[in-house]
């Protein structure tokens, strides 16, 4: 049985970019990974969220997955820095289990966005440029999250970022990353390179028997 996850709402590139613009984001390193956290009940059902959803079976598994693919892709991650919501807490707790020697830091700033009054409700069909009442606009949310990676990666690196779809459409504009949709899945590791051409991000394979085990 496939454990898939949705990967996050689909977002326009240009209406992360537009408000980026003002935000640049200017790492002081030259690589660092992301992983957005495992799947929830809400997320596989398309309903905005929480801060407080935890984690589901799948999601566990795939976080712990992350885990091997990251200890056996000999990255030497020195720093796990995560949002502070439910979700990414837990699933930087299971990926340290691969990753004993890395120190971890909750960092607010690097929560999903603030939906407001749309909480609890579907999201099949957001826009990302909806203005929700009592929420986060847009521009508030990638300059939010401009001054939260920056600060993420401020941390001994190499660093690992544990947080959300939302933050990584935000990173991705940020950087000026191309992305693709298959990036957004739940915890499928990144590495992100600076290049003399720019940021890439590149997804980590799993191991042949982590294979084997995401598709029995």
């Amino acid at each position: 049985m496939s454990t898939h996850a949705p990967a996050a709402p689909a977002a326009p590139a240009h209406l992360f970019r537009q408000h980026a613009v003002a935000h640049r984001l200017q790492p002081a390193v030259q690589q660092f990974h992301f992983l957005r956290h495992g799947q929830t009940a809400c997320n596989a059902s398309r309903i905005f969220q929480g801060p407080e959803e935890p984690l589901d079976p799948t999601g566990r598994a795939q976080a712990e997955r992350a885990g091997r693919v990251l200890a056996a892709s000999g990255a030497p991650i020195a720093t796990i820095v995560f949002s502070d919501m439910l979700r990414t807490r837990q699933t930087a707790e299971l990926v340290a289990r691969s990753l004993p020697h890395a120190a971890q830091y909750a960092l607010p700033q690097l929560r999903e966005r603030n939906f407001g009054e749309l909480l609890g409700t579907s999201s099949a069909h957001m826009t990302w440029d909806c203005d929700p009442a009592q929420g986060e606009s847009l521009a508030a949310f990638v300059e939010r999250t401009a001054a939260g990676l920056q600060l993420a990666l401020e941390h001994p690196g190499p660093v690992l970022v544990v947080a959300h779809g939302g933050i990584l459409h935000a990173l991705a504009a940020l950087l000026q990353v191309e992305t693709t949709p298959a990036l957004f899945a739940n915890a499928h590791p990144l590495r992100l390179d600076r290049t003399p051409q720019g940021w890439t991000a590149t997804p980590l394979a799993a191991t042949a028997q982590d294979q084997a085990s995401h598709l029995s």
